[in-house]
């Protein structure tokens, strides 16, 4: 399937974020992060918001052009993290919701699991309109990424939240790295990594 695909910019920050918003509302990850429908509905966008300004400050998004998705990525040096990457996961539950303790929890856990040791291109989030899933819109945007990844002789990692997207990814070429990251009383996160493959 043709599926255009754009770097997003500044100008699509409310149209991304709707989009993360309604692809992410029932995903096991946010429900966990907001067990309160109410709540998770009043502060889910805000969380939404907050790792779009981290993939504009740190990397790109990319989004079809029909607005059906979009995927956030960021290059991520080896070595360890900057000193005061310890506060971001305290910054964003200040940002998002300072009561709820699992908006920082999850920062902590997923900084914890992931590499360190060589550099890779991050996929902290794709969203997919839930009426347009199934389509391929999904690897449609991941796919340029991972053509430059095998050109270039770069490493991929991300954190899949479902398992339907874990299938996705392991149908791309990436393989589960490590232990699956159970989250306290909640679900099961798998942590992925990407060889180049040779082209």
């Amino acid at each position: 399937m043709g599926v255009p695909i754009r770097r997003a910019g500044e100008s699509d920050r409310a149209e991304v974020v709707g989009l993360l918003d309604e692809a992410f509302m029932r995903d096991p990850v946010s429900s966990w992060l907001f067990p309160d429908e109410r709540r998770r509905r009043e502060r889910h966008g805000g969380l939404m918001e907050a790792f779009l300004d981290m993939a504009f400050a740190e990397g790109y998004v990319d989004i079809a052009e029909d607005g059906s998705g979009v995927a956030l990525w960021w290059s991520v040096p080896a070595g360890p993290a900057p000193e005061d990457a310890a506060d971001g996961p305290v910054h964003l539950r200040q940002a998002v919701d300072p009561d709820n303790e699992r908006v920082e929890t999850i920062g902590r856990l997923t900084s914890e699991i992931h590499p360190s040791d060589r550099p890779h291109q991050y996929l902290h989030m794709i969203g997919v309109k839930p009426q347009r899933q199934g389509e391929g819109i999904g690897s449609a945007l991941v796919a340029p990424v991972l053509e430059r990844c095998d050109r270039e002789g770069l490493h991929a990692y991300l954190e899949a939240s479902s398992p339907r997207g874990r299938e996705l990814y392991l149908r791309l070429g990436f393989t589960d790295l490590g232990n699956a990251l159970d989250l306290p009383d909640g679900p099961r996160m798998w942590p992925m990594w990407r060889e180049p493959q040779m082209v």
